[in-house]
């Protein structure tokens, strides 16, 4: 069986701590929502990404707000190259049948589950036109502006300055991106930085880490001259992933540097320059 990826496993963590403070069982939240008790299982295990409403639905019951779950689904959906929107309709759909459901409620879930494809299309025209948006408002609206084309749906959703201080994986910069530099530090974390020529920006990435430990990312002589990226490991489940800074636009011939600030020991740096 494949490991799932860091980024789903973190996006589990998070839905079993939710199911905890629910106090229901598989099967308690199968009767609940439009989720069987076998999906639940992996969704909690890892095994499958959940469908976006199955997070949602999760939340509704624990009574979490819903905001920093489907950032993490939307992390983990991107890292996964759309594995969500990939799923067959029947995940999202029948509760397991204890002799107690009629022909009805399998109608209503069917009518869910065609309603969550609806959305679901909607929802891309809608990122479609906020890039769009973006790019304008990026460039203050001058007439005659020169735009970059608005990402697909399937592309990356930003790119240059556009991107700039934006999650990589939120913005599918991370799909194929090219890895500058590898380091291994004292306390064991390893880090990368990464580039992606789609989007022409930059990042690093840590893992292996303890809470606490802080990495920073630069570039020098490129479009994010200057502009400093940085992110914390905040607890044990940040400390189990994949954890990036936010992006910085970066020309080729620019130098991308990081620097490792760990909760014990010393600063520890290093850099790589964008191919031209």
């Amino acid at each position: 069986m494949t490991a799932p990826s860091p980024e789903r496993a973190r996006l589990a963590a998070v839905l079993r701590e939710l199911k905890g403070r629910t106090g229901l069982s598989l099967a308690g939240l199968a009767a609940k929502t439009a989720f069987s008790k076998s999906s639940w299982d992996r969704y909690f295990n890892g095994r499958t990404l959940p469908p976006r409403d199955a997070v949602q639905e999760l939340c509704r019951l624990a009574g979490e707000p819903e905001g920093r779950c489907l950032a993490l689904w939307e992390i983990a959906e991107s890292e996964g190259s759309g594995r969500a929107a990939a799923q067959p309709p029947e995940e999202a759909a029948p509760v397991e049948d204890d002799g107690r459901q009629g022909s009805a409620d399998q109608s209503a879930v069917h009518r869910r589950a065609t309603l969550v494809a609806v959305l679901a299309s909607v929802s891309a025209v809608v990122v479609g036109g906020v890039a769009a948006a973006a790019l304008l408002l990026d460039r203050g609206g001058e007439p005659g502006a020169a735009l970059s084309p608005p990402p697909s749906a399937a592309g990356p959703r930003c790119r240059g300055e556009v991107c700039e201080g934006k999650s990589p994986m939120r913005m599918k910069c991370a799909g194929a991106p090219l890895t500058l530099a590898s380091y291994r530090t004292a306390t064991g974390a390893s880090l990368e930085l990464r580039y992606s020529q789609e989007c022409g920006t930059s990042w690093a990435r840590m893992w292996g880490t303890r809470i606490g430990d802080r990495l920073e990312m630069s570039t020098t002589g490129g479009a994010g001259d200057g502009r400093v990226r940085s992110v914390e490991i905040e607890n044990g489940v940040d400390a189990g992933s994949y954890v990036y800074t936010p992006m910085t636009a970066a020309d080729p011939g620019s130098v991308v540097r990081a620097c490792f600030d760990p909760v014990a020991g010393g600063e520890e740096c290093f850099d790589s320059r964008v191919a031209r």
